[in-house]
């Protein structure tokens, strides 16, 4: 996992990428929806909600979230909040 972080402008980037599986497009499409699970095998547990909150999460602070990937390339969720409402 490799995390990154910058200021773009008025914008805190936060980045959080990893080499692992990937997702296809179909399940990308779906990645931040409630319970979606896409294909994975038997021995991941998870109710599918992670992405959905970290996506409520950052638009409540006025933000947004996106996330790349391709099959067995990996994939990178970007952050970006505004940086007018984080504090020290």
């Amino acid at each position: 996992i490799i995390l990154g972080l910058r200021r773009e402008g008025e914008s805190l980037v936060v980045t959080v990428a990893d080499s692992g599986k990937g997702m296809s497009e179909e399940e990308l499409a779906h990645a931040f929806e409630k319970y979606y699970q896409g294909e994975r095998s038997a021995s991941l547990k998870g109710l599918g909600l992670g992405l959905a909150i970290v996506k409520r999460i950052v638009e409540l602070h006025g933000g947004r979230v996106e996330a790349r990937s391709a099959l067995r390339q990996g994939s990178t969720f970007t952050v970006c909040l505004p940086s007018g409402r984080l504090r020290a």
